[in-house]
């Protein structure tokens, strides 16, 4: 249903430095790199969605106040893991890794905002001990 998410970054090899291994441990693979201006991840073996990292065309950036990309993790530790990663590579806490029962009981999601004040959200849809099915929305 998704191509792709776009978000604007300030200092590309920052933020490809920032995501680069909170990608890795998400089991997201790079799939294209303009050096200094553009990069692209996407699932293994699949064409999208896509994710972008890019300098923004109509000039500098403006991270929203509501827009955020959600990435999907295969069980809690990974939500948790790739959380700390942010947080140790400079990103800002947004919400801790923590059930959000209001969404759904098995909901378990950790927010943070980026080097540029993108919001990011990694979420797990299944129980402690459970790992996310391939085929699952």
């Amino acid at each position: 249903m998704i191509s792709h998410v776009t978000i604007a970054i300030s200092d590309f090899d920052r933020a490809l430095a920032f995501y680069r291994p909170l990608m890795r441990r998400l089991g997201i693979e790079e799939s294209w790199l303009r050096p200094g201006e553009e990069a692209s991840f996407r699932p293994p073996g699949q064409a999208r969605p896509l994710f972008f990292l890019t300098r923004p065309f109509e000039g500098a950036p403006h991270p929203g106040n509501g827009p955020m990309v959600a990435f999907l993790a295969q069980d809690r530790a990974t939500v948790r893991d790739v959380y700390e990663m942010a947080i140790t590579a400079g990103a800002t806490d947004e919400g801790r890794p923590d059930l959000r029962p209001h969404y759904h009981p098995d909901f378990y999601g950790a927010y943070f905002r980026d080097l540029d004040g993108n919001k990011i959200c990694v979420a797990c849809h299944v129980a402690e001990g459970e790992a996310e099915a391939e085929d699952r929305a």
